[in-house]
C-alpha cells in the first residue's frame, strides 16, 4: 500500500490540474500562468517577484517569464516598491481580479465534483495525512 501511494498522490494531482485546465481552456490561460496567480492572491497582493517565487518554490527566472506573460494579458500589473526601488511589487488588475473570480467558481465546481462521496471524516484524516507528508518533507531540506 505505501508502495502505490505517491503514485496515486502523482496520478490524483494530474488528473485534477488536467481537468482544471480544460474548464479554463477558454480564458487562454496556461495551467503555470493561472497557478501563479493562484499563488498570488493567496500570498496577498503587494509581495514582491522574489517573495512570490519562493512562496511558489520556483526560481525566480522562471518566474519572470510567467509575470511577463500575466502582465502583456493585462491580469497583473508591477508597482514600484516604495521601500525599495529596485523591487516591484505584484498586484491583480481589475481583470485579474474578475480573472481569478471565475478561476474560484470553476476551481470549486471542479473540487465539489472531484471529492464527491467523500466524507468529512475521510476528508480530515486525508489533510491530516497530507500535512504530516509535508512535515517530514520539510525535515529533509
Amino acid at each position: 500500500m505505501k508502495d502505490e501511494f505517491p503514485f496515486a498522490v502523482a496520478r490524483v494531482t494530474r488528473r485534477w490540474r488536467k481537468l482544471l485546465d480544460e474548464r479554463l481552456k477558454d480564458l487562454g490561460v496556461t495551467q503555470a500562468r493561472w497557478t501563479t496567480m493562484v499563488y498570488l492572491q493567496q500570498g496577498g497582493e503587494g509581495l514582491t517577484q522574489r517573495e512570490l517565487a519562493a512562496l511558489m518554490a520556483i526560481e525566480n527566472p522562471t518566474l519572470v517569464r510567467l509575470l511577463d506573460s500575466l502582465e502583456q494579458q493585462n491580469l497583473i500589473e508591477r508597482r514600484a516598491c516604495p521601500h525599495d526601488r529596485r523591487a516591484r511589487r505584484l498586484h491583480l488588475t481589475d481583470e485579474g481580479r474578475e480573472f481569478m473570480e471565475v478561476l474560484t467558481d470553476r476551481a470549486n465546481t471542479l473540487r465539489d465534483e472531484m471529492l464527491a462521496g467523500i466524507s468529512d471524516e475521510d476528508m480530515d484524516t486525508a489533510l491530516t495525512v497530507f500535512h504530516t507528508i509535508m512535515e517530514n518533507a520539510e525535515k529533509q531540506k
